[in-house]
């Protein structure tokens, strides 16, 4: 034990509260300020290895950009060179709470009204956290990293998330090398490959609510098609036990995609079964969208052959003819003085190609919209040719969006004019427009469909 030695002539260490692996966590006192800390040291032992080093390293820089009420605040970092202890010291604050792990094993019972309490305030953490730029990815929730303080009135006490040593932003997960970390029971198939995401997280607080229901390790509990099967020996309702379904749902593709979306249907158990008929792809639509955790694509195709292409066509055929008579005209008489009769044609002549472009796009012109971690970016492309029109944009910058149904305006004479329903991505300055035309969107439905696609997926709520 190294009771009442002094750290950094600066932390006097009060007792040990654990011990693993070559770190230890302590509870001290700072003799400056007479507070309680919690000091984590990591030990240069004979276990000790560089990537503990990168962890350590990386819980601290992450803790010292993190500014959340119920998260530990960062106070100190600095190297150990003592008699008793060689290595390097993590300071935090100290949060006066027993885990929830500590709780079960005293043998407390948590009711779902208790439950759902814990699942809405971690929830809230998480918004936070995955939200950061680059977002911050914990990794390792589970019912010993969550505290949990006293009862306060109908309140089952405050909720804090502790314990960021295997934190990982997702630009790192991005660019660098792949370390497995978490804890058995608790972890998403993808972290045993290596891969974590923002919905692992919610995997991990999946199991952990699961274990509060039933009292059992969900390592301990039956598995069928690596779902955990915990209904059976929990009494909950009906969407609650839904909502935990989904939240610990092997596939990514079919467990909540953000933790805003999770707290929504936890909040509102109709939610996901509203959303599923209300926002459903329409049938008969022909775009395309893609998506995973770290990319976004939709695909708008061709609207193909309109009836009032026939029309559009014909004229834009006779307005060329015309054109191009008068400029043969022009261009026919003695010069210089013909030189400013062909140059007053320029114009006529963008008119007339725009129409024929018009009908090219209409017949063959697609458009691309991507998303993923650095950027957005919206691409036209007219059959196998890529049109010079790209727009991009920085990912971070992506701040709003906003969906207007379509309404009606009034003119000086009170007649009516209808505006279609239009969907603005708002990047910093930029904006990326898209409204129902018969250019491109064609209903108001699509539209309405792709606006909380991309909600969702973003994690910003729609502004109408």
């Amino acid at each position: 034990m190294m009771n009442r030695e002094i750290l950094a002539n600066r932390y006097e260490v009060q007792q040990q509260l654990g011990k693993k692996s070559g770190r230890r966590t302590l509870l001290a006192r700072d003799l400056v300020t007479g507070d309680l800390v919690i000091v984590k040291l990591l030990a240069f032992s004979s276990d000790f290895e560089w990537d503990d080093l990168k962890l350590f390293e990386r819980e601290a820089e992450t803790l010292k950009s993190l500014s959340h009420p119920h998260i530990p605040r960062y106070l100190d970092y600095f190297e150990v060179n003592s008699p008793t202890y060689k290595g390097f010291a993590l300071i935090q604050t100290y949060i006066p709470a027993q885990t929830l792990e500590q709780y079960l094993q005293a043998g407390r019972k948590f009711t779902e009204i208790e439950v759902k309490e814990i699942a809405s305030s971690v929830l809230e953490i998480l918004i936070y956290l995955h939200r950061l730029n680059p977002p911050v990815i914990h990794r390792d929730i589970k019912p010993s990293n969550i505290l949990l303080g006293e009862r306060s009135g109908n309140s089952v006490g405050q909720v804090y998330l502790v314990d960021f040593g295997s934190v990982q932003t997702v630009l790192a997960a991005e660019i660098g090398t792949r370390t497995i970390v978490g804890t058995y029971g608790y972890m998403p198939q993808e972290q045993f490959g290596g891969r974590t995401v923002r919905a692992s997280d919610l995997y991990s607080l999946g199991a952990t609510l699961i274990y509060l229901v039933t009292g059992t390790n969900p390592a301990d509990l039956p598995q069928k098609n690596f779902r955990i099967q915990f209904e059976q020996v929990a009494n909950l309702s009906t969407s609650f036990t839904k909502w935990l379904q989904r939240i610990t749902e092997p596939d990514l593709e079919q467990r909540f995609p953000s933790a805003t979306e999770a707290l929504t249907a936890l909040e509102q158990p109709e939610y996901t079964e509203i959303k599923a008929l209300t926002f459903g792809k329409p049938v008969g639509s022909k775009i395309q969208l893609t998506k995973n955790e770290d990319t976004l694509e939709i695909t708008i195709p061709p609207v193909g052959f309109q009836s009032s292409m026939i029309f559009i066509g014909f004229f834009a055929t006779s307005w060329n003819s015309f054109i191009l008579i008068w400029t043969i005209g022009a261009l026919s008489a003695p010069f210089p003085g013909n030189i400013p009769f062909a140059l007053f044609s320029l114009p006529f002549w963008c008119v007339g190609f725009s129409m024929i472009y018009g009908i090219l796009y209409g017949l063959f012109g697609s458009l691309k919209i991507s998303i993923d971690y650095q950027q957005i970016s919206l691409n036209h492309q007219l059959g196998k040719w890529k049109i010079p029109r790209r727009r991009s944009a920085f990912r971070e910058s992506i701040n709003k969006l906003v969906y207007t149904p379509k309404y009606f305006t009034k003119d000086s004479d009170g007649d009516k004019t209808q505006v279609p329903a239009k969907l603005v991505i708002w990047a910093g300055v930029e904006k990326f427009e898209f409204d129902v035309n018969n250019v491109t969107i064609q209903s108001e439905a699509e539209l309405e469909w792709l606006a909380n696609e991309l909600s969702d997926w973003l994690g910003i709520e729609i502004t109408s």
